[in-house]
């Protein structure tokens, strides 16, 4: 498995680990293994071809701008997300929201995404419909309000050209498809567990607009 993942193979295993890992005991989100979470969903997307490229490019300039910060001088500030919400607000809201490359902003951008693909691996486990449709109902239902006509419209001709919910278990990595689907459904909850803790997080502080 280890040279699959070294190869940039995509591993669904490697992605429930890490997001395991993301949440601690006082409920804090830990940035490196959302981070090796992250980097395991891009392959995923990478993984599909060029169909997702509009939102993987995105999501691996993002996920080295967080990288930068945690290995940056006030790298012990980007210890969890709740650490790095401290010493960014600690500047004021209003130089928060001026700044283009915060750690804030950033992980808003890649929350909205994590949203996206929580929702698509939802359906792909349940499995009731095409994997175009899939895509495409929990791409409106999330990322869809934060882009641009141009790209909202490019998105839903890409999803026409998704591979079989067969071929996506496939690409899991884990072997047969029900070990698949019972992997997607242990990992799901570690994802959307993530998922709320920083969307309580950015909207006790205000943050779910930040442009």
């Amino acid at each position: 498995a280890m040279a699959a993942a070294a190869a940039g193979a995509f591993s669904l295993r490697e992605v429930l680990e890490a997001f395991r890992r993301c949440v601690t005991e006082q409920r804090e989100v830990l940035l490196e293994p959302y981070l090796s979470g992250w980097r395991g969903l891009i392959r995923f997307l990478q993984s599909l071809g060029t169909v997702f490229s509009f939102i993987s490019k995105d999501a691996v300039a993002k996920v080295s701008l967080l990288e930068g910060h945690c290995g940056g001088r006030q790298g012990q500030q980007y210890v969890s997300l709740q650490s790095m919400v401290r010493h960014e607000l600690a500047a004021g809201p209003a130089a928060l929201r001026a700044r283009s490359d915060s750690g804030c902003r950033t992980v808003l951008r890649l929350h909205r995404a994590l949203r996206w693909l929580q929702l698509f691996l939802e359906g792909l486990r349940s499995g009731d419909s095409r994997t175009s449709v899939l895509c495409a109902d929990a791409y409106n239902a999330s990322l869809a309000a934060y882009h641009p006509w141009v790209v909202r419209k490019a998105a839903t001709v890409a999803f026409c050209a998704l591979p079989s919910r067969d071929a996506f278990l496939e690409i899991m990595n884990v072997g047969p498809r029900e070990e698949a689907v019972a992997m997607l459904g242990e990992a799901i909850p570690y994802i959307g567990d993530v998922y709320s803790i920083t969307q309580e997080l950015f909207a006790q502080h205000k943050l779910l607009d930040l442009p």
